[in-house]
C-alpha cells in the first residue's frame, strides 16, 4: 500500500491557529491573516459608523421616514397611486373644459363642445398606464395632440405629454427619447404653422423644447440616483452575505481546531490508561508492586487529561457566565516530549528517541511537531500489537526547520487499521496542523522488507514577515 502523502498545492496556511496555540505562538509565527482594513466586513460597519456618527435634523428624518412609507405603500398597491394621479389630471382638463378656461388661450372659440371633452380626455386618461407604459402612453395621446393642434383649440391638457416624456427618460433606454422628443414638438410646430403669427413659431418651438429638455433631465437625474441607491443596496446585501458565510466558515473551522484538541488531549491519554490497565490486570497475579505502579500511572495520566481538557473548557466558556479566569497554561512544547515519552513507556510501548541538531523553533512549530508525536505513538499503542517497540528521530534544521521521523515494528495487520482510524480524526488532524506551517506529511506502512508504521513530518524554513 503506498504511503498516505499530503502536501498542500501553495504552501499556504489552509486554517488559522486553535485558541489555546495562539497563547503561545508569537506573531512572526501565525499564518497570515487578511489585514484588518480589508474591504470585506469594514465597508458595512463603516457604512454604519458615519451615519450613526453624522447628526440627522429631526425635520429630515421625519421627511425620510415618511417618504419611504409612501414609498412602500405605492409598492405595495401601484394602481391605487395612478389612480389618484390620473384622477386628478382628468378633474384638472374636465375643469378647464367646464369652466372655460380654454377660452383664453385658444385660437378657435367655436370648437365644438364633443371634441373638446374628447381631447381633454384623450390626453389625460392615458395617464393610468404612464409607469407601465411610457411609450404607449405617449404614442396614445399623439393623435389627440395633433388634433388640437389643427383645430387650433390649444388645450393645455397638451401639456401632459410631457409627464409620459419624464417616465420614457426615467424608465426606457434613453435613446428613445430622441423620437419622443420629435413626436411631441410635431403638434407645436402645426399649431404654429397654422395659428400662429409672423415669429411666435420660434418662441414656441423654443418653449416647448425647453420644456423637453428640463423633463428629460429631471428624469435622467432621478434615474441615475434611483442606480445608485440600488447598487449601494445590492453591495450591502453581498457584503452582508459575504459576512455571513465568512462567519460560517470561522465557526466551521473552529469546530474542527476544538475537535482536534479534543482529540489529541483525549484520544492520546486514553490510549496510554487502557495499555495501563491491561498491564496491570496481568501483574496483579503475578507482581502486585507492578500493578500498583500501573494504577499509580493510571492517575497521573487521568489527571493529566483533566487538566488539559479544563483548561480548553475554560477557555470556550462565555465571558458573561464564566465565574472564574480560564487558566492560561502554556500548550505542551519539545521540552515536555520526554514526558510524553516516558507516558507511552509506563504503558508498556518502548521508545526510543533521537534529537540532532539545536531545538530552536518558535512555540506553533513546537506544539505542531509535539502533537504529531504524540499522535504517532497513540495510533502505535492503539493498533501495533504486543512485542513492539517505537523510535523518533528529530532534526532540527536552520530559521525554523525540522523533520520528525517516528516507526514503528508493529505488525502488518496492526497497523493497517492506523490508516482508517474509528474516530478519523487522527491523520486529518496531523495533515492540518502540518498545512499551517506549509509542510508536508507522509504516513503510510514501512517498505518491504521491514514492518511496522510511518510517519514522517517535515516543516520547511520560516518565511520571512
Amino acid at each position: 500500500m503506498p504511503p498516505d502523502v499530503f502536501r498542500p498545492t501553495d504552501g499556504s496556511p489552509t486554517m488559522g491557529p486553535v485558541a489555546n496555540d495562539d497563547q503561545k505562538t508569537p506573531a512572526t509565527e501565525r499564518p497570515t491573516e487578511q489585514p484588518a482594513d480589508r474591504p470585506v466586513g469594514q465597508s458595512v460597519g463603516q457604512l454604519v459608523d458615519r451615519s450613526a456618527d453624522r447628526p440627522v435634523e429631526p425635520l429630515a428624518q421625519y421627511v425620510q421616514h415618511l417618504s419611504q412609507r409612501v414609498r412602500a405603500f405605492d409598492r405595495r398597491h401601484p394602481l391605487l397611486w395612478d389612480l389618484h394621479f390620473t384622477g386628478f389630471w382628468v378633474t384638472a382638463a374636465l375643469i378647464d373644459y367646464a369652466g372655460g378656461g380654454w377660452r383664453n388661450v385658444t385660437h378657435n372659440p367655436d370648437t365644438p363642445g364633443v371634441l373638446l371633452l374628447s381631447l381633454s380626455l384623450g390626453l389625460s386618461v392615458p395617464l393610468l398606464w404612464r409607469r407601465t407604459h411610457p411609450a404607449a402612453v405617449l404614442l396614445a395621446t399623439a393623435p389627440f395632440a395633433f388634433v388640437n393642434a389643427w383645430t387650433g383649440t390649444a388645450l393645455q391638457a397638451a401639456l401632459l405629454q410631457l409627464v409620459a416624456v419624464y417616465h420614457i427618460a426615467l424608465r426606457l433606454p434613453l435613446r428613445n427619447l430622441w423620437w419622443a422628443t420629435a413626436l411631441v414638438l410635431a403638434p407645436v410646430a402645426v399649431s404654429a404653422a397654422r395659428h400662429g403669427e409672423d415669429g411666435s413659431w420660434s418662441q414656441q418651438i423654443g418653449s416647448q423644447l425647453t420644456s423637453l429638455v428640463v423633463v428629460a433631465l429631471i428624469g435622467i437625474t432621478v434615474r441615475t440616483r434611483q442606480n445608485h441607491t440600488e447598487a449601494l443596496e445590492d453591495r450591502a446585501r453581498r457584503l452582508e452575505i459575504e459576512r455571513d458565510q465568512q462567519a460560517q466558515l470561522a465557526t466551521a473551522a473552529e469546530r474542527a481546531r476544538i475537535a482536534r484538541e479534543m482529540h489529541d488531549i483525549i484520544g492520546h491519554n486514553l490510549s496510554v490508561i487502557t495499555g495501563l490497565a491491561d498491564g496491570g490486570k496481568y501483574a496483579a497475579t503475578r507482581s502486585p508492586e507492578r500493578a500498583a505502579q500501573a494504577l499509580d500511572a493510571i492517575g497521573t495520566t487521568s489527571r493529566q487529561a483533566l487538566g488539559e481538557l479544563r483548561r480548553l473548557l475554560d477557555v470556550l466558556r462565555d465571558d458573561e457566565t464564566a465565574h472564574r479566569p480560564a487558566e492560561l497554561t502554556p500548550q505542551p512544547t519539545l521540552t515536555d516530549l520526554e514526558q510524553l515519552i516516558d507516558g507511552v513507556r509506563a504503558a508498556g510501548l518502548p521508545v526510543h528517541s533521537t534529537v540532532e541538531g539545536r531545538a530552536d523553533l518558535p512555540a506553533g512549530r513546537q506544539l505542531t511537531v509535539y502533537r504529531v508525536i504524540q499522535e504517532a505513538l497513540t495510533n502505535t499503542l492503539k493498533h501495533a500489537g504486543p512485542n513492539t517497540t517505537a523510535e523518533i528521530t528529530l532534526v532540527h534544521g536552520g530559521r525554523g526547520s525540522v523533520t520528525a521521523t517516528i516507526t514503528d515494528t508493529g505488525t502488518l495487520t496492526g497497523t493497517t487499521g492506523k490508516d482508517t482510524p474509528a474516530d478519523g480524526r487522527g491523520l486529518p488532524g496531523m495533515r492540518e496542523r502540518t498545512a499551517l506551517y506549509g509542510g508536508t506529511l507522509e504516513a503510510g506502512p514501512r517498505p518491504h522488507p521491514e514492518q511496522g508504521w510511518r510517519v514522517h513530518l517535515h516543516l520547511p524554513e520560516e518565511t520571512p514577515q
